[in-house]
């Protein structure tokens, strides 16, 4: 029998507050893989490898340990760089035992603009084509766009020393932005994404820009699949607003015959409602914030928390809201002891903070 052969990589990081960091590991991947927590020392699992950090004195030692090269390099820059955006603007840095191979990653499609249409009057749909559609089929449903500047050919990124993605910079600097696959057509190598339109004057909106303006022909890519895996259980409960309705969307239509699906989604109002389709049953509750009391927040909430009480233990709950709002919703689950492996819930955006690259 032939030994199937680990790749595995060690790494040194110096954070500001080293315990404080394995905090924010341990509770931001609990959305994303299996975590195991053991006094200061946090083992992510996933499909693609594991990561085992542990703190020792000012420090946290990495041991990544993959299937192959290709995924344990995936790895790497998905640590590195949820890494750095944990520790913001304090001083922080990493070092491997191995340089990342000087290449983009391996994740990185290249995707044509096909067509442009408006779902609703606020949210908008761009359709791509791919050479190889099959690495969008899997359960992942989040991708990275990367948007080149108009007139000038695409520069995608590399890996720096550190497992980072370097980012091209000055002309060839690319829009980047996270948004759910809406739904994969695999007989036309079609992947759709839904982009939300905001009406707020003076907001900087470069991934809505692009959507609004996208032309058929038009060269984008993709890095990804990752994350936000679609939920299997017989009864589940969707809770999200607008940024969060294309993956909503794509979890209804996707469902297996016969699962039982409850919906609660917040939008601006019933011109912004969709019709969702699926295979199993569907109830959905609209709230419309147009006829929120003025200054009112945290209504979506408090709507999910009422739906949570009277469901069976085995029920799937995904959120997708508001940062503020899902923090309230995971301390119902907290209280609660739901199963970790039957929620999802992650914020996606933060009131009053613009994204970032």
């Amino acid at each position: 029998m032939i030994a199937i052969q680990d790749f595995k990589l060690s790494g040194t990081a110096l954070p500001k507050d080293a315990i404080g960091m394995l905090d924010e590991i341990a509770e931001h991947f609990t959305e994303h893989s299996d975590v195991l927590r053991t006094g200061n020392h946090v083992l992510l699992k996933s499909d693609i490898g594991t990561a085992d950090i542990r703190a020792e004195g000012d420090r946290l030692l990495i041991e990544l340990n993959s299937p192959s090269d290709e995924a344990l390099q995936l790895v790497r820059t998905m640590l590195a760089e949820h890494l750095f955006y944990f520790a913001g603007d304090d001083p922080f840095e990493l070092n491997w035992s191995e340089l990342p191979p000087p290449a983009s990653p391996s994740n990185l499609y290249e995707m044509t603009v096909v067509s442009a249409e408006d779902v609703t009057p606020r949210m908008r749909r761009v359709k791509f084509s791919c050479a190889d559609i099959s690495p969008f089929m899997r359960d992942d449903m989040h991708v990275r766009l990367l948007v080149p500047p108009k007139g000038r050919p695409p520069v995608w990124p590399g890996i720096r020393e550190d497992g980072r993605l370097a980012w091209p910079k000055g002309e060839d600097k690319i829009v980047v932005r996270i948004y759910t696959i809406r739904a994969v057509d695999v007989e036309r190598r079609e992947l759709w994404i839904d982009f939300l339109q905001h009406p707020a004057p003076g907001v900087h909106t470069p991934g809505a820009d692009f959507a609004r303006d996208a032309q058929p022909g038009q060269t984008v890519a993709l890095i990804g699949p990752g994350g936000g895996d679609m939920p299997k259980a017989s009864r589940i409960l969707l809770v999200g607003d607008e940024s969060a309705l294309p993956a909503i969307a794509r979890i209804a239509a996707e469902a297996e015959p016969g699962t039982r699906l409850q919906a609660i989604i917040e939008v601006e109002d019933e011109a912004e409602q969709q019709v969702l389709t699926t295979r199993g049953t569907l109830d959905v509750q609209w709230l419309h914030r147009a006829n929120y009391p003025t200054g009112s927040t945290g209504m979506l909430a408090d709507e999910a928390i009422n739906a949570i009480a009277p469901l069976e233990a085995d029920t799937f709950i995904w959120v997708a809201c508001e940062k503020k709002d899902v923090r309230t919703i995971k301390g119902v689950l907290k209280t609660r002891n739901h199963d970790r492996k039957l929620k999802y819930v992650a914020w996606y955006w933060e009131r009053g903070v613009a994204a970032r690259d």
